[in-house]
């Protein structure tokens, strides 16, 4: 990343969807869409992120196929609570998830995947207590859950990440 050109990978992209957006290959479009690429790597370096390092391991490929399967698993869920009432009575409810992980990257991955995930929304993040708020459509035990999201998803993350 340069001073003059910064981000050239993001704005190559960004032109190169900007011409299949457009479905046109014509200068116009092309000096358009370079415009607006240079002035979006402009504004991002702006913003000057942190650089991303990701280690590379087994732990990406596990985690990827452990989210898709909760994902599923839980559009399941919610459907059956949704469209079937049952007699056990359904207490949605927030929790209070410590965090070990510091990454912000795992952070916002984190969040992804939980907000992605029916029946659970990421609600808010407290870096001085290092801790998350989430709600649960259907909470049954808090403990579990915690346990559970430390345990499949932050600690496969902070492999990944830190």
């Amino acid at each position: 990343m340069s001073r003059r050109l910064p981000h050239p990978w993001l704005i190559a992209a960004l032109v190169l969807l900007w011409l299949l957006f457009n479905q046109s290959l014509s200068p116009g479009h092309l000096l358009i869409g370079t415009l607006v690429a240079l002035i979006a790597a402009k504004g991002l370096s702006a913003l000057r992120p942190l650089p991303l390092r990701i280690r590379l391991s087994s732990a990406i490929p596990r985690l990827a196929v452990i989210v898709l399967v909760d994902i599923v698993r839980s559009n399941l869920a919610v459907a059956r609570i949704v469209l079937f009432q049952t007699t056990r009575p359904r207490a949605s409810g927030f929790i209070n998830l410590p965090l070990d992980m510091r990454n912000r990257y795992g952070l916002a991955m984190l969040a992804i995947i939980i907000t992605a995930t029916p029946g659970t929304l990421w609600m808010r993040y407290d870096p001085a207590q290092r801790s998350v708020l989430i709600h649960v459509l259907d909470l049954i035990d808090e403990d579990a859950l915690i346990t559970l999201i430390k345990n499949r998803y932050e600690r496969l993350l902070m492999d990944i990440f830190e």
